[in-house]
């Protein structure tokens, strides 16, 4: 259903694990970036909201290809953490999307990232790839339900070289310095889909948490959360 235009690829490690980050436009775009990664040789371990794991087959598949369940909100959802960090340990690949869902800024560009992504990284200090999608929106509009495979949409992908942050391993894991990872991780992928785009992104990234200004409304709902990193 998509033309490709992938790049950036020369910037993934060759040898141990690693982390990947990406935008989140739509309910599609898990699987263009999981095609991106698995036709480049690698084959991820995607952190994936626990219901996904109750789903008649998709539930074997998710398990069959060892993604990582996320329980949001319950007793158990430092498991993702500590299996995503299992997981690098053993050489695999955590793909990760920092906004833990889809982005409510009503362009499209990356929101504010939640700091799961900045406890991962820094725990294990492994590198992180910043990734940049755009087109998968074409193809199934945010919150939208009905695809349109035709024409076949043209879905660019490019990955950069790794976030630096190896200035924070020694320092506390506290509010101050999971924040500062995590900027600098949202950072790097809205500058690759600035490049994508050859647009301007906000100078100020959208933030859910942020009460809204009068007569302003909410892009989508609490319906279309998506899994994040505690």
């Amino acid at each position: 259903m998509t033309r490709h235009d992938w790049s950036g690829t020369e910037n993934f490690p060759r040898e141990g694990g690693f982390i990947v980050t990406s935008n989140h436009m739509t309910n599609i775009d898990p699987l263009t970036f999981a095609h991106f990664l698995w036709d480049n040789g690698v084959a991820p371990k995607i952190l994936a909201k626990a219901p996904l794991f109750k789903i008649p087959v998709l539930a074997g598949v998710l398990r069959a290809t060892g993604q990582i369940p996320v329980y949001r909100n319950t007793a158990s959802a430092g498991e993702s953490l500590t299996a995503a960090v299992t997981a690098i340990g053993d050489g695999d690949v955590v793909a990760v999307f920092p906004e833990g869902t889809l982005t409510r800024d009503p362009d499209l560009w990356p929101m504010v990232g939640k700091t799961g992504i900045a406890r991962l990284a820094l725990t294990t200090r492994a590198p992180v790839i910043p990734v940049a999608q755009w087109g998968a929106q074409n193809l199934l509009a945010r919150y939208g339900k009905l695809l349109k495979p035709f024409p076949r949409k043209l879905v660019t992908v490019v990955a950069g070289p790794p976030v630096v942050l190896d200035d924070l391993y020694d320092r506390p894991q506290d509010t101050a310095t999971l924040r500062e990872a995590t900027e600098r991780v949202m950072d790097a992928i809205t500058a690759l889909l600035a490049q994508v785009r050859d647009e301007e992104p906000p100078a100020v990234r959208y933030d859910m948490r942020k009460p809204l200004a009068q007569g302003e409304k909410r892009v989508g709902g609490d319906h279309a959360t998506h899994p994040e990193l505690p």
